[in-house]
């Protein structure tokens, strides 16, 4: 699915009105009745049988605009049995108001009634939405104008937030503030017809008031604010509809977004997620992984990485660590060959030379560098010679031949320190490193804050991965992978329970296990994003709670 910016969403939307021919009215009308569907739907859902029937929804009162789920109860109100759900669509004097007062009419098609309250003088409405305005009242919707502390809010079932669109930028101002704010603290299901009042479409940003809606209905496609945090959390569950804008129109246009659920892992990635294996096949066939990794305090960061590496689906994995560690791990991973390499007694990577791990990419089909391995003095050169021997530099165990790399966790803070790195050999374009940062080490990289990386997640990955030529795999929720190409995936799996140490040891080895059997980087990247996602959600499923997940969990839901 494309997620779209509003300056994309406005562009398609004048290419299929002025090109095409389509008149506006008719993506309106389109849009409208997609709204008034949703909200329907969310109807159900709240005062449906199945929600405890007898007129409102399980689970007792919903908190107001503080807090809370949207999906818990309605204070204790709701749909009296056999009559009409009633629906109060608040409008705004954009298209997107015009949107809510149309859907208003659909729902008095659909068998629910419906009211509007304008934000402002209806007056003020304008071209399509306009039009809209003046059909409502001649079939006699009831119509008013907001007035701060006026609305009897007791009297509906539900709200339609058609306020603010897509163009919106900054705060909302009066009126519209206080108006987001009584419906937040109604506690009745509010449907966001495109977007959330109060939430910025491009990158998800909640500016204060913002509607804290019950369901989203993206209109034509999804926006990118949508999909990422905190503005996910605000649009509550989110479908998208189509209004006549195709989706081949986006790929045209140059969108280069998508949400990568499991329908786009399939579509978009061209893999199964069931990873189906041929009869006539060995252990060869599926490639050997190295890892590096590991140090005397964080010795079960490789642990993790060589298993998640061999659970992901690599024939062979090999652990590369300091030889004086090799005893105290030796059988904790039984599936694992280990790759003990002279350190001089030291017992981290300090003293090992970077030749000796050149001499083990013989043979190997990937290599992943960083879970645990420690900082020391020097170690952005050490990187370095790393790099080149990963890369086929002329004077490298096996020179010409790039071995897919992985760079995770401490690899990523001694790159952070290579003030030089524009200027390391570039790896074949088929063949890029995957970089794997936290949003700490993003900030790192680029030298700037944690904070400012939060603010532009797709952004700051993308130009990164486009001017490096890597693959960038920023993570956090809605992990965001950037290919070299501008192309760009927002993940749909995890939960926060995966927010603990040594979840990232276990994408690095699962991304470097897909590596090695012989996916594209950004291919292997990408999917391998939504793969450890994925197994996070069973394990989760499998604990009591979220809280008590471990990273080694993760591992044996792969």
């Amino acid at each position: 699915m494309h997620l779209v910016t509003a300056e994309e969403m406005r562009a398609l939307d004048r290419y299929v009105i002025e090109q095409i021919g389509l008149p506006a009215a008719v993506l309106m009308e389109n849009a409208a009745r997609a709204v008034a569907e949703a909200a329907m739907e969310l109807g159900a859902e709240w005062y449906g049988e199945a929600n405890g029937g007898g007129g409102k929804p399980a689970g007792g009162s919903r908190l107001a605009a503080g807090g809370g789920s949207a999906r818990s109860g309605c204070g204790g109100y709701g749909a009296a049995s056999g009559r009409p759900l009633r629906w109060l669509v608040l409008a705004g004097k954009g298209n997107n108001g015009g949107d809510g007062i149309a859907a208003a009419r659909h729902l008095l098609e659909m068998g629910a009634e419906a009211s509007i309250l304008y934000a402002e003088p209806p007056e003020r409405l304008t071209g399509d939405a306009a039009l809209q305005r003046d059909a409502a009242a001649r079939l006699g919707i009831p119509a008013a104008v907001y007035a701060p502390g006026a609305v009897d809010w007791r009297s509906f079932d539900g709200v339609i937030d058609a306020l603010l669109g897509t163009g919106s930028r900054g705060a909302p101002r009066e009126p519209y503030a206080s108006l987001i704010r009584e419906a937040n603290a109604s506690g009745l299901p509010i449907l966001a017809a495109d977007i959330p009042s109060g939430l910025d479409a491009d990158t998800g940003a909640v500016h204060e008031p913002c509607i804290r809606a019950a369901r989203t209905v993206a209109l034509a496609f999804m926006k990118r604010g949508l999909a990422l945090y905190p503005g996910a959390e605000y649009a509550g569950a989110v479908t998208a509809a189509p209004i006549g804008i195709p989706a081949r129109l986006a790929d045209a246009h140059g969108v280069r977004v998508f949400r990568l659920d499991e329908a786009a892992v399939c579509s978009r990635l061209g893999v199964d997620p069931a990873r189906p294996r041929r009869a006539d096949t060995h252990k060869g066939t599926y490639g050997l992984v190295l890892v590096a990794a590991g140090s005397p305090r964080m010795a079960g960061a490789g642990l993790l990485c060589v298993r998640a590496a061999l659970r992901a689906g690599c024939g062979l994995a090999a652990w590369a660590l300091p030889a004086s560690l090799a005893a105290a791990v030796t059988g904790r991973a039984p599936e694992a060959m280990l790759a003990p390499l002279e350190d001089g007694g030291r017992g981290d990577w300090s003293a090992v030379a970077p030749e000796a791990l050149k001499a083990e990419l013989a043979g190997t089909d990937a290599l992943v560098l960083g879970p645990g391995l420690g900082r020391f003095a020097g170690d952005a050169a050490w990187l370095r010679r790393v790099w080149d021997a990963a890369c086929g530099a002329a004077g490298g165990t096996g020179a010409g031949r790039a071995v897919p790399l992985v760079l995770d966790a401490d690899a990523l803070n001694m790159l952070a320190d290579a003030d030089d790195f524009a200027a390391w050999p570039r790896r074949p374009a088929d063949s890029p490193a995957v970089l794997t940062p936290h949003p700490g080490e993003m900030a790192r990289l680029v030298r700037t804050s944690t904070a400012e990386v939060q603010r532009d997640r797709i952004g700051i990955a993308r130009d990164y991965a486009t001017r490096r030529g890597v693959v960038l795999v920023l993570k956090g929720a809605a992990t965001v992978t950037a290919l070299p190409d501008g192309t760009v995936y927002v993940n749909t799996t995890g939960n926060p329970g995966m927010a603990t140490g040594g979840s990232g040891d276990v994408l690095a080895g699962v991304i470097g296990s897909l590596l090695a059997q012989g996916m594209p980087p950004g291919t292997a990247a990408a999917f391998g994003v939504w793969l450890h996602g994925a197994a996070g959600d069973r394990a989760a499923a499998a604990r009591p709670s979220q809280a008590s997940l471990l990273a080694g969990d993760i591992i044996e839901y792969l």
